[in-house]
């Protein structure tokens, strides 16, 4: 075991990085319960108002990024290697990141019609992300509870895998169905958009799991 390992039992349980992940992960909730009810209203106006509740948690988000990273300087003892610290920070990040940049596209490009399929993957995401977050309040008990953290692990993976599946038949049916070639590109990018922010939902689980090999 690594002397970094050993000293973070001595640690208190509630040292200042559980609560600022823990946070992390409550905006990422918030942004995706938001992204559903965004792409599920066809009111513009909605839609701006709800964009501005997902830039808002993004910008918190890059506030307890930064939070996380100040607290690397100012900290000694680290319960993780600090490299360890950043990665999952920033793929947390990303995720957010993803979610707002999704929004802001739509906000942007104003396609006539968003395919069911948009639906459908924001609501991948949301589910994603709040496995995120039940990851998040196991992520101080990584030797008692790393069963249970495993599991939404792999349910991230999952949800990754069926947003992938979902991506390939929308580019199946929109080259067949959609004549509008500026419609197209839209929704294309939207979409691609979309995947990617499940592919950071992956990401978060692959930075859980080496933390689960090195340190549970």
């Amino acid at each position: 075991m690594k002397l970094n390992s050993i000293f973070s039992f001595l640690l208190p349980k509630e040292s200042t990085f559980f609560p600022l992940f823990k946070k992390s992960g409550a905006l990422l909730v918030e942004a995706g319960d938001s992204l559903v009810e965004f792409i599920g209203t066809d009111d513009a106006e909605m839609r701006r108002i709800i964009y501005k509740r997902i830039k808002a948690a993004e910008t918190n988000g890059d506030a307890v990024t930064n939070q996380l990273f100040d607290s690397l300087n100012d900290t000694f003892i680290t319960p993780f290697d600090r490299e360890d610290i950043r990665h999952l920070a920033d793929a947390l990040d990303d995720v957010l990141d993803y979610i707002n940049g999704s929004a802001k596209r739509i906000v942007l490009y104003q396609p006539e019609k968003l395919p069911a399929q948009t639906a459908e993957m924001a609501n991948i995401i949301n589910q994603g992300c709040n496995e995120i977050y039940s990851a998040m309040l196991l992520l101080n008990s990584l030797n008692s509870k790393g069963e249970q953290l495993l599991k939404h692990c792999n349910a991230m993976k999952s949800l990754e895998q069926q947003a992938d599946d979902l991506y390939e038949q929308f580019m199946l049916d929109v080259f067949t169905m959609e004549k509008n070639a500026i419609e197209l590109i839209k929704l294309t990018q939207l979409m691609k958009e979309l995947e990617r922010t499940t592919n950071c939902v992956n990401a978060v689980a692959k930075v859980l799991k080496t933390l689960m090999i090195k340190y549970a």
